[in-house]
C-alpha cells in the first residue's frame, strides 16, 4: 500500500513538474517572439521613416511589456505617420493612459477613437471601464449600453451593466 502511495505521488509531482516546465516554455517563447519584432523594428523605425503599422507594432509590444511611455511615443509616431487604422491607435493611446491611471486622457483618446469609428466595441468598453474606475456610474453604463446595441451578446458588457444598474438600483434589462 505505501509503495501505491509513494508512486501516486511521484506521478503528481512528475506531471504537476511537466505542466509547469511547459507553461515556463510557452513563456519563454511568447516573450523571445516580443524580444525578436523589438530587435527587427527599433533599429529600423530609428534609421528611416517607417509607417503606421510597424509603429503601432512596436508600441503594441511595448503596450504588452508595460512599457507605457515607450508605446506611447509609437503610437504619436503612428499617427503622424497617418494610415486608415487610426481608430485602433487612439484606442490603443487610451488604454496606455489607463493603465498609468491617467483617466482624464484616456476618456479623450477613446472619444477620438470612437470619432473615427463608432461601432469599435473595444472602445465603447475601454470607455465603460475608465468611467466606472472614475466612480462615473451613469457614463459607465451609457457606454456598456451603447457596446449592448452595437452586439446584443456581449459578454463584458452585459455583466457590467448588471451591476451597474444594481449599483444604482435600476431594473436589469
Amino acid at each position: 500500500m505505501a509503495d501505491y502511495l509513494a508512486i501516486g505521488y511521484l506521478g503528481a509531482l512528475v506531471t504537476l513538474l511537466g505542466v509547469v516546465g511547459w507553461l515556463i516554455v510557452q513563456q519563454v517563447l511568447k516573450n523571445r517572439r516580443m524580444e525578436m519584432v523589438i530587435s527587427d523594428l527599433q533599429p529600423k523605425l530609428q534609421t528611416e521613416k517607417g509607417d503606421p503599422l510597424e509603429h503601432y507594432q512596436l508600441g503594441s509590444i511595448y503596450l504588452r511589456k508595460k512599457l507605457y511611455p515607450k508605446a506611447l511615443s509609437e503610437f504619436q509616431r503612428a499617427l503622424k505617420a497617418g494610415g486608415e487604422e487610426m481608430a485602433e491607435i487612439y484606442n490603443a493611446i487610451g488604454f496606455a493612459y489607463f493603465a498609468q491611471k491617467q483617466f482624464d486622457l484616456a476618456i479623450k483618446n477613446y472619444k477620438e477613437s470612437l470619432s473615427l469609428q463608432p461601432q469599435y466595441l473595444a472602445a465603447w468598453n475601454n470607455l465603460g471601464n475608465v468611467y466606472e474606475s472614475k466612480k462615473l456610474v451613469a457614463q459607465a453604463l451609457e457606454a456598456y449600453e451603447q457596446v449592448l446595441v452595437i452586439e446584443p451578446n456581449n459578454e463584458i458588457a452585459q455583466r457590467r451593466a448588471i451591476a451597474l444598474r444594481k449599483r444604482i438600483n435600476l431594473p436589469a434589462k
